[in-house]
């Protein structure tokens, strides 16, 4: 009969002991590359999610623009004459409204008749409650994107009083001197286009650039 084997001693168990605890520490640590790798990746994706998702904002959104400006300047014809205000029919929502051209920031974009979302992809939009520029009285009122969709109405900001819009329609071309650049509290906003005796304009755009919590506004009298 085959004699059982004794037991091992401590000496002869170190070695394996020894290879296991060695083993443990660096299951951990090939554990935690794993984590701090996956975990970095996943920023990386996140990161260039944002980043062309803001890229978007800021320059793809023009393409849509580019192409609905070409749009609104397909057919339009702007008059030099100065129609009576009876003979001008309103403009229908989504219809070039105007061709707005502020020389000093080299601004040169087809106005569209309506302030909502759609319509501002488009271009400056026209405030439809506010006064026309044929009118002899009243406030025209235009607001325009700052930073998306072309962003007409980046460079307001550099404007001075003295300097010209100009606003060629159909029925007829009108120019208009900046009297005021100035910065309100989005909230409340509205009251800039409150209609004036005097035939005015007003262009409203957001401020500070990036953000919304602002308004910038210009205004402008008739020459």
């Amino acid at each position: 009969m085959t004699e059982p084997e004794p037991p091992a001693t401590p000496s002869e168990l170190a070695p394996e002991a020894a290879s296991v605890a060695s083993a443990s520490p660096r299951a951990r640590r090939h554990g935690w590359a794993a984590i701090v790798h996956w975990f970095g990746m996943g920023c990386l994706m996140l990161a260039s999610g944002i980043a062309g998702y803001v890229g978007w904002l800021l320059w793809g959104t023009g393409i849509e623009t580019a192409h609905a400006q070409d749009r609104l300047r397909t057919g339009f014809v702007a008059s030099a004459d100065h129609h009576p205000a009876p003979d001008a029919p309103s403009v229908p929502l989504g219809d070039a409204y105007a061709q707005i051209l502020i020389p000093e920031i080299g601004l040169n974009f087809m106005v569209v008749q309506g302030t909502g979302h759609e319509a501002l992809k488009e271009g400056p939009g026209h405030y439809p409650d506010t006064a026309d520029p044929w009118d002899d009285h009243g406030r025209v009122g235009i607001a325009g994107h700052r930073t998306t969709y072309l962003h007409p109405f980046f460079k307001l900001n550099e404007l001075r009083p003295g300097d010209q819009i100009t606003l060629r329609t159909e029925y007829g071309i009108y120019r208009y001197e900046i009297d005021r650049v100035f910065v309100i509290p989005e909230q409340g906003s509205g009251r800039v286009l409150t209609q004036t005796d005097d035939p005015t304009l007003v262009l409203t755009t957001c401020n500070p650039v990036y953000a919304s919590y602002e308004r910038l506004i210009v205004t402008a009298t008739r020459l």
